[in-house]
């Protein structure tokens, strides 16, 4: 049997949800999708779909299978390019996964430069604070804000560092008062964010060298930031976010830095993807592009 024929014809399948919608996609029929699906079966000695006349339903073997099927159909898909004129002409579909206040904020106004160098490549874009499983999600390329690499199943590749700031509101600092330390932060009306790694603990560093570790009581937390950054503009309490997402507030005044001489450990921005022996050229070609916008720093 034809194995890479097979494997697509499975892929297919799976992402798009149906023999019917596969088969519309590799033009091609239902029965044909169901012989090479059940020749497939038959070559591997195992169940890779339960299939009734209502849904499809993928088995754990089969969901192993699917990850590494993608890894392989992209490797020949790079090889190919390699070897011919697409080397220099990248095209094709490039799914990426980011942050959501990342995305709004800085992913949006770096696209265009990269979309103008490489007009066939098509950008499938998925915004969200949770993490994509790259495999099962069958994402090329994730963008991560995180203080150190990513797990050693997949690779990470430093992109720019992320400064924090801590800040409020001139309305809020003149009703509340400006604290002078990092313990009146306790007393103070904080906002949280859901995800931050340390949780309600604010990890401080003094110019000076001292640290010291504030557990606040927060009046709101969000899974978002620019959510908090808005509350923080209108004055409902301190915040620490990335620079990303206050510095045009911080420019304009409406927000303003607190306890300058103290700061919170930043984060990285990480261009994360699966461990391949052949990147494809469109991948690379999209972390290069994030570092050279990026310029280093956030």
């Amino acid at each position: 049997m034809d194995i890479l024929k097979a494997m697509t014809t499975y892929v297919s399948v799976v992402e798009a949800g149906s023999l019917v919608a596969a088969a519309e996609r590799l033009d091609t029929s239902s029965a044909a999708i169901s012989r090479q699906l059940a020749a497939l079966e038959e070559h591997l000695s195992v169940r890779l779909l339960n299939r009734t006349t209502r849904r499809l339903s993928i088995t754990d073997a089969g969901q192993e299978f699917l990850a590494r099927a993608q890894q392989v159909l992209a490797d020949v898909s790079e090889a190919e390019a390699i070897a011919g004129a697409n080397a220099l002409k990248p095209a094709g579909s490039l799914r990426i996964s980011a942050p959501l206040s990342f995305g709004i904020s800085k992913l949006g106004k770096w696209l265009p430069g990269f979309l103008a160098r490489y007009p066939d490549i098509r950008l499938d874009i998925d915004l969200s604070d949770q993490l994509a499983d790259l495999a099962n999600d069958g994402i090329d390329l994730a963008i991560r804000i995180a203080r150190q690499p990513a797990s050693t199943n997949v690779i990470s590749r430093r992109i720019a560092s992320i400064g924090m700031e801590i800040c409020a509101s001139p309305a809020y600092l003149a009703k509340m008062g400006t604290p002078t330390s990092p313990h009146e932060l306790v007393e103070q009306r904080t906002l949280s964010y859901s995800y931050l790694a340390s949780g309600d603990a604010w990890h401080l560093t003094h110019t000076d060298g001292q640290e010291t570790t504030i557990r606040i009581r927060p009046h709101v937390r969000a899974t978002n930031g620019e959510v908090l950054r808005d509350l923080a503009v209108e004055g409902e309490g301190i915040i620490t976010q990335p620079g990303f997402i206050v510095e045009p507030d911080l420019a304009a005044g409406r927000l303003v830095r607190i306890l300058p001489q103290w700061s919170m450990q930043g984060f990285n921005l990480y261009a994360v993807y699966l461990s391949r022996k052949f990147l494809p050229a469109k991948v690379r070609l999209f972390i290069d592009h994030l570092t050279e916008v990026a310029g280093g720093r956030l």
